[in-house]
């Protein structure tokens, strides 16, 4: 099969591979119909090379038609149309039941201490083969292989695959209170959802981007948007009584703009070996935080600040006295997907379209094309927001 594989930093190429096979009886093999790059694919794109190998396969935004189950499948049959969720889960261990399926322990990559196994992400997450290819194997597919209906389009159903559950839940942990505000800076896909899930919800949501394209896109949804401006926390705050808003969102993560000198740490890291680079990436704060110094800025006393944007570092700086004094609530962490999906997929179904997943892909494109589109994507060229390949 043919599938993107990560070469080096700034560097993917489609290649013929092996295809997978059923390894377990709980697996299930996937033709993937479409998948998408996303936001997060863009830090293994620049920085997390130390933790690749050459010929990785990447992506974990996927869906498609089941092809093959094994012995051990009840759920799936041949020819199902499925959402693959981009954390690998059983469903039944403790933190399953809890409803935090991205600290599953039955595939928590304990060799790294680190949470659930995801497709296409790294030896930190299980370096499980990813979906940006033309087959995908499914880990405990009962679970991870969600079946959909078969008459709507891919888009009404792919982003549940990540980005519609990972918004959902930035905004389920900003805490609003009802018919409060809501910031979301950073207006990539993430902070596209989650302020349209901000408003659907009833607040009044302010969101925050540098890039035109990006802050037209969201006011096409009703949304107030600012320029990434110095002044931007003071906007905020005057927008919100001068107190700060309720909750904010941050969608931008640890390569947020704003801080050349750790961009440089960051690039200096990228040309030590593998097994030191390693070393400094899991000891070292690697992080660019201006996105989340600012959310901390411009949320009022007693608020709440959502990280779903990846950070990575383990020495990063925060205001710890200015967090104290405010009475700052901190909720982060990957989606625990099968947690929001009997919530959502009635969203995304609803002909009226209320979180305009029809709205967010910018780029369709075959997969011999993904190579140039994560280029596109990472310089935010084209007015690239969203891409989808369909292989």
């Amino acid at each position: 099969m043919r599938a993107l594989t990560w070469q080096g930093k700034r560097s993917v190429s489609v290649e013929e591979v092996p295809d997978p096979g059923i390894q377990e009886p709980t697996d299930a093999i996937i033709r993937i119909t479409s998948t998408a790059i996303c936001g997060s694919d863009l830090h293994l794109y620049e920085l997390f090379g130390p933790f690749l190998d050459k010929g990785d396969i990447l992506g974990h935004e996927p869906m498609g038609i089941v092809e093959q189950v094994g012995s051990a499948i009840t759920n799936l049959v041949p020819g199902d149309r499925v959402v693959v969720t981009f954390n690998i889960a059983c469903g039944t261990c403790f933190m399953c039941s809890h409803g935090l399926q991205s600290q599953c322990e039955t595939t928590q990559v304990r060799e790294h201490g680190s949470g659930a196994a995801l497709f296409g992400y790294t030896k930190l997450y299980g370096q499980v083969p990813g979906g940006q290819a033309e087959l995908l194997r499914v880990p405990l597919a009962d679970y991870n292989a969600v079946k959909i209906g078969t008459e709507l389009p891919d888009e009404r159903y792919l982003f549940l695959s990540d980005v519609v559950p990972t918004a959902w839940q930035a905004v389920q942990y900003a805490n609003v209170p009802e018919g409060g505000t809501l910031a979301v800076m950073g207006l990539g896909p993430i902070g596209q959802l989650a302020s349209r899930i901000g408003r659907h919800l009833g607040y009044q949501v302010t969101a925050v981007d540098l890039v035109p394209e990006r802050r037209a896109m969201a006011e096409r949804h009703g949304i107030e948007t600012l320029d990434l401006t110095d002044d931007v926390v003071d906007r905020l705050r005057e927008g919100s009584g001068g107190r700060g808003v309720d909750g904010v969102v941050d969608a931008v993560g640890m390569e947020a703009h704003g801080n050349s000198v750790i961009g440089l740490a960051q690039q200096a890291v990228g040309l030590l070996p593998d097994a030191l680079a390693r070393k400094a990436m899991e000891k070292m704060g690697v992080d660019r935080m201006a996105a989340v110094y600012n959310s901390l800025d411009a949320v009022r006393r007693g608020g709440t600040v959502s990280l779903s944007g990846v950070y990575a570092g383990e020495a990063d700086i925060l205001p710890m006295k200015s967090m104290f004094d405010k009475q700052v609530n901190l909720r982060m962490g990957q989606c625990n997907v099968r947690r929001w999906l009997d919530d959502l997929i009635p969203l995304v179904e609803d002909p009226a379209d209320p979180l305009g997943v029809m709205d967010l892909t910018t780029h369709r494109v075959g997969l011999d094309e993904a190579p140039h589109m994560y280029e596109i994507f990472q310089k935010k060229e084209d007015g690239c927001i969203k891409v989808v390949l369909q292989p």
